[in-house]
């Protein structure tokens, strides 16, 4: 699988990145063998870029990655992990995390902490988990309320802690766009991961990805699916979008993309995966993947080509639909 530049540091990506949410038991459990096997499935598909959070699974993806990684020679894979969700002692347990997305006990709690100190303790705890002692990008995460903590202490922070030889590589993740560009424009940070906003179907993220080439900031765009209306070959009615049901225009519309991919012999989850590296700008398309299956297709989907016939198709779909009348 080929790999990708993050930025201008010595970070390379290979163009699909592993997603770590589902691995964590993002909404429903999932066993360890299976966990390590879809893991094991990506690594033999060519997959050598591992994202994940301590906010997945309140660390739990974390450490299932490093468990699954450890055999691994460590110069052949990058790993990204995120900061601003401090790890802390639940002092009032429910039993479960479900109401924050994760199915494992919530003995333990999230606390934003966007703070230098806070920083260094959360990478600490990260590569504690992860069983490394370097992260490859480190990623200020979700931090769109707390925007003068993040841009005065935490990238700082990381920029220290790269000089140091610690992290290879700093950016910011959001599933907005808008809040990233300043931190594109004024930060000195090497890579950004938006989520959802520079898809098949969502493309409104294409003024960051301009920004992020001019510069040479890379892209991880992450979530190609949009949390699920295009990761099926027809889209069926209650499909999701950003987690939420799709409204009808724009089911209506990954329904057109999905008939234009059978008439070019192709299937709508391949083409999502494969749009986002059209982009100059983008170094990896980064999917949550939960089983070996998942991995194995997802892995061959972004490294077989579709035609540029296609590519015309699609394009000339979303763009009519966006010039047309609401």
């Amino acid at each position: 699988m080929n790999r990708r530049p993050v930025g201008r540091t010595g970070v390379a990506v290979t163009e699909l990145g592993f997603g770590g949410a589902p691995v964590g038991n993002l909404y429903s459990a999932v066993d360890e063998a299976t966990a390590a096997a879809a893991v094991d499935a990506a690594w033999d598909a060519g997959v050598r870029y591992f994202d994940t959070a301590p906010h997945y699974g309140l660390g739990l993806s974390e450490r299932r990655l490093g468990k699954a990684l450890a055999s691994r020679p460590r110069s052949e894979f990058a790993v990204s992990t995120k900061v601003g969700r401090m790890l802390v002692s639940n002092p009032s347990p429910s039993g479960s995390d479900l109401a924050a997305g994760f199915d494992v006990p919530d003995t333990l709690t999230r606390r934003r902490d966007y703070s230098a100190d806070g920083v260094r303790r959360s990478l600490e705890g990260s590569m504690d988990r992860l069983g490394l002692d370097r992260i490859d990008i480190a990623l200020v995460h979700d931090p769109e309320e707390h925007m003068e903590q993040a841009m005065a202490e935490a990238v700082p922070a990381l920029l220290k802690l790269r000089e140091e030889g610690v992290i290879g590589a700093v950016g910011v993740g959001m599933n907005h766009w808008e809040p990233l560009l300043p931190f594109v424009t004024g930060s000195g940070i090497d890579v950004v991961m938006v989520a959802g906003r520079w898809t098949l179907a969502d493309r409104t993220a294409a003024p960051l990805l301009a920004a992020c080439a001019e510069r040479q900031v890379s892209v991880l765009a992450a979530a190609p699916f949009n949390s699920g209306l295009l990761a099926s070959p027809w889209p069926a009615a209650g499909a999701l979008f950003d987690y939420r049901p799709a409204p009808d225009g724009l089911r209506d519309l990954a329904r057109a993309l999905a008939s234009a991919c059978q008439r070019h012999g192709a299937t709508l989850p391949h083409a999502a995966v494969s749009f986002p590296l059209r982009h100059p700008a983008v170094a990896s398309v980064v999917a949550g993947i939960r089983t070996p299956a998942e991995a194995r297709a997802d892995s061959r989907w972004a490294t077989t080509p579709l035609p540029v016939s296609l590519w015309d198709c699609v394009d000339t779909i979303v763009s009519d639909r966006q010039e047309g009348p609401p």
